[in-house]
Order: structure tokens, then sequence, then C-alpha cells
């Protein structure tokens, strides 16, 4: 194989690697073979110019005196036949064609990413943060998946609750407490059931689970900084760093007398982000 060859298959070796980083991302990607592609992609870029760099660009001077303006035959056969050969320079522009193809293909590659921030994207990341496990009809359930009765979350503490199905989830988790309804000094964002409410377990600071429940007071507190919310008045924060309120979590009673809720969150759960409207 002439250099020229090789070096032309490099450049089309990385115009594949692209095409294939964009065909991944589009159906679903996958972080693996993304990475695989750009790799090639940029493997082959890089050997191509190498290779065009070593094989086909004279280095060095040469110095050498007129000796008139007709060359000799001997002459001028070396130069028909290097003007003739597979490598000449006249027949490089195929080979530059071939490196603007592949470099073409690398800055579109490098432009697919943005889909993601598009608004009409799912995989948006703000619309990946708002939107959870939790919708109507999702049944309230304990840690080991059994649906809770209004019966199971007594006065005095609070109760983990989760997404029936997806209890392993990390923004799914909640808690249900049993406030009396006539202290209320805000309505709970979610509603309540005869003083039961339900909020999200994740800090609106860093994110951190709220399992501190200040008995009396109707407060949560955060154990990693701190933060203090009080349910009685929509969860919203007293102290710390937090600076919004937790979710509520609209809930009602199925006909089997099981906690089930009506909807997501009220608010993304969670630490704040940049897409938050």
């Amino acid at each position: 194989m002439t250099a020229g060859r090789g070096i032309g298959a490099a450049f089309l070796v990385s115009t594949l690697g692209a095409v294939g980083f964009a065909v991944t991302y589009t159906l679903g990607g996958n972080t693996r073979w993304e990475g695989v592609c750009l790799a090639v992609a940029f493997a082959g870029l890089a050997l191509g110019l190498a290779t065009w760099a070593r094989r086909l660009v004279g280095t060095g001077g040469h110095v050498e005196e007129h000796e008139g303006f007709t060359p000799p035959p001997a002459e001028q056969a070396l130069a028909a036949a290097a003007l003739t050969a597979p490598d000449a320079p006249p027949r490089r522009r195929g080979l530059l064609a071939l490196l603007g193809l592949a470099v073409t293909a690398l800055g579109a590659t490098a432009l697919f990413p943005l889909r993601s921030l598009l608004p009409h994207d799912r995989g948006r990341p703000d619309r990946a943060l708002r939107d959870t496990p939790w919708a109507a009809g999702v049944r309230l359930v304990d840690a080991d998946g059994r649906p809770l009765r209004p019966a199971d979350v007594p006065a005095g503490t609070i109760v983990g609750v989760f997404p029936e199905g997806h209890v392993d989830t990390g923004d799914g988790p909640a808690f249900a407490v049993r406030l009396d309804p006539r202290r209320f000094s805000r309505p709970p964002p979610g509603g309540d059931l005869d003083g039961l409410v339900v909020y999200s377990m994740l800090c609106t600071h860093a994110g951190c689970p709220v399992r501190l429940y200040l008995n009396g007071t109707g407060r949560v507190l955060c154990p990693c900084h701190q933060s203090s919310f009080d349910l009685l008045a929509a969860a919203r924060p007293v102290s710390g760093p937090a600076a919004r309120p937790l979710p509520g979590l609209p809930v009602e009673v199925d006909p089997a007398g099981f906690l089930r809720a009506t909807g997501d969150f009220t608010s993304p759960p969670g630490a704040g982000y940049w897409g938050r409207p």
C-alpha cells in the first residue's frame, strides 16, 4: 500500500468513527461505544496527519548551482516519474478532500451533544431532574415494598415512603408525617389528609436525606448542614443554608384504603440546578 492510500484509509476510518458516534448518540447513547467511536475518529485523524508529515512532506534544504534552463534528459525523466508517481503532489488533492471530510465529520459530531439542551429533547438535564417515579395512582410503600395505609403513619414520628416499584430510585424517597391541621400557618403544598402530609426526603440544599424529626415543633432537620424546615409552614426553610422549601407530594386514599399519589412532587426534589424555572 502506498503512503497516499494509507493516509486516505486513515482519514476514512476517522470519518467512520465520527459517524459512529453520531449514530450511537442519536439511538439513545452508550458512553462506552461513544468513547470507542471518538477514540477511533481521533486516532485515524492523528495517524493520517502523522503519516502525511513523515512520508509526503519534504525535509531539509538543497542548494545547487544553476546549470542552464534546459535540464538534461536524465533529470527530465526523474521529474516526469516523480510527477506521475502514485504519491505525486498533483495527486494529493484526493487526500486533501479526505482530510476535509474527516475534519468536517468530527466537527459535526461535536454538535450532536447540543441536542440534549434543546427544549423538545427528553434527555435534557433539567427535565431528567424534574420528573420522578411519582405519578397519579402510584401507591406509597415502605422500604420493603409494603403498601401503606393512613394508620401506618402514627403521630410523633416520620415514616419513610417510596413510589411502588421504584424503591431504589434516587429522587423518589419521601417521608410521611401526621400533624395537627389546626397548627398549619400555611397550607401544605400537596394538601393533607386530616393532618397527614408527605414531603420529599431530599434536602433542597445539597440533596442529603432529611430524617431528623423534632417532635412537637413540626420541624425536620438535615444532618449534613443543619438546614431546618417548618412542616407547619409548607416546609419552608427556617435555618441553615437551604433556601427552598421541601417539595410536597399530593396524596389520597384509594378505594382499597391504601395511600397513593395524585401526581408528582410540587417542585423538583433535591438540590437546586441550573435549569430551574
